[in-house]
């Protein structure tokens, strides 16, 4: 073997070496991090959205001007649609965080999504594909051990 090929044999060991020891590494972060993550960020997303459509522990005039006006989800009243989106964007943050029915709270949310990505604001698709990622992602996966599913789990013989 001539000292040329032995040197380009080497450095594509070094280079696969090191893409084989980058991928051990990232296949080593903990799923239950993934999850947490998916949790707070998705949460904060939605919750954020709650507050700016209540005055203390009313729905503001403006909210309901907005589904009727701008929003205009088909089959629902705006006024219905108004209260829907308000409670679930207020319990299903609250429910993603202590993990309590993850699977379920992210399934509403992913609806919601899908709602606004169609009928609302279909161009905004990059960042409801970023949310609905998350939320699958807790629907196939579940909340992860920090989390009350995960201690009510235990209690049962309920699997994953």
């Amino acid at each position: 073997m001539s000292v040329e090929a032995n040197s380009e044999s080497s450095t594509r060991g070094g280079i696969a070496g090191m893409i084989g020891a980058l991928i051990r590494l990232y296949e080593r972060i903990p799923a239950d991090l993934i999850a947490v993550l998916a949790r707070v960020v998705v949460g904060l997303v939605f919750w954020n959205s709650a507050r700016t459509k209540v005055d203390g522990f009313t729905i503001k005039p403006s909210t309901y001007f907005l589904f009727k006006e701008e929003y205009k989800v088909p089959l629902i009243a705006p006024e219905i649609a108004a209260y829907m989106a308000t409670l679930a964007e207020h319990i299903c943050p609250i429910l993603l965080w202590i993990g309590l029915a993850t699977r379920f709270s992210a399934t509403a949310l992913l609806i919601m999504t899908l709602v606004i990505q169609t009928f609302v604001y279909p161009g905004a698709y990059v960042t409801h594909g970023l949310w609905a990622v998350a939320l699958l992602y807790l629907m196939a996966n579940g909340p992860g051990v920090l989390s009350l599913d995960h201690l009510i789990r235990r209690g049962s013989d309920t699997p994953r």
